[in-house]
């Protein structure tokens, strides 16, 4: 099974997508939004993106990407993220790090390197790469890259916001793998409406059928300025009466707009 996610390798991503490939099966590149058109396209059987960080919040570019291309999700995984500050030497100038991973380590970073100029770059992976091509770069990302100290070694652990840091992956794949069995389900809604009470609407069929709401974001539709795409997560399988008849409610509300069902999925947890 030949699988895409965020590289170089030595990502978070490539760990995710270590529990759905053999390593040699692992591709790479370095845009969410490229995965979830190359999956769409069916260059490759499954793809692994970010799409919630429990100190950040929701990945932006995936829930967007989600949106634009036609894909199913098969599997949610869930994996801590345990920082670490990886160096050639003690002093440095610069911390190159995925944005994500900068914001993370926020508190740290501004205790103990106030002075330090914050690169984002692609992925935790790439900013290792510049630790080990500039003795003045540091980066952030897991411990194991530090390559055993041969190079680059690791200079504080744990460096984290919060130990409780985990990070939400989804398993994307072709429209012909999506499934109605699992016990978590993604749609995204568009009403293309705009009036009051529109939220509450969409989500009083799911509270009236005792259906547990696990997210619900808004992201801009791009049609026009206040003008919204829902993404919601439900702890029930598309395969569930409920289920079908909550949804079955927000196809009438979205009648001008569109529902789009990613599939019914269960989750696992992945510790590296």
């Amino acid at each position: 099974m030949q699988a895409l996610t965020l590289g170089p390798a030595g990502t978070y991503s490539h760990r995710a997508a270590s529990a759905v490939a053999e390593d040699e099966q692992i591709n790479f590149t370095e845009s969410v939004t490229s995965i979830i058109e190359a999956i769409a396209d069916g260059e490759y059987d499954r793809g692994v993106v970010p799409v919630e960080n429990s100190i950040e919040g929701s990945v932006t570019e995936s829930l967007d990407a989600l949106a634009e291309y036609d894909v199913a999700v098969v599997k949610e995984i869930i994996t801590p993220i345990r920082h670490a500050l990886i160096a050639q030497k003690d002093s440095f100038e610069v911390i190159a790090s995925h944005a994500q991973a900068l914001a993370q380590c926020r508190s740290y970073l501004e205790d103990t390197y106030p002075d330090a100029e914050l690169e984002a770059v692609a992925s935790t992976a790439r900013g290792v790469q510049r630790a080990r091509g500039d003795a003045s770069v540091a980066a952030i990302g897991h411990p194991a890259n530090a390559d055993n100290g041969e190079s680059l070694r690791v200079l504080a652990e744990d460096i984290q916001d919060r130990s409780s840091n985990a990070t939400r992956f989804l398993v994307v794949a072709p429209p012909s793998a999506h499934s109605e069995a699992g016990s978590k389900s993604s749609f995204i809604v568009y009403p293309n409406a705009d009036y009051p009470g529109l939220l509450l609407e969409l989500l009083e069929p799911f509270a009236d059928r005792d259906i547990n709401l696990t997210r619900v974001e808004s992201r801009p539709s791009g049609e026009r300025l206040g003008d919204y795409v829902f993404h919601i997560d439900i702890a029930a399988g598309l395969y569930e009466e409920r289920t079908q008849n909550a949804l079955g409610v927000i196809e009438e509300i979205a009648e001008n707009g569109w529902v789009r069902k990613l599939g019914s999925y269960d989750s696992e947890t992945v510790l590296y």
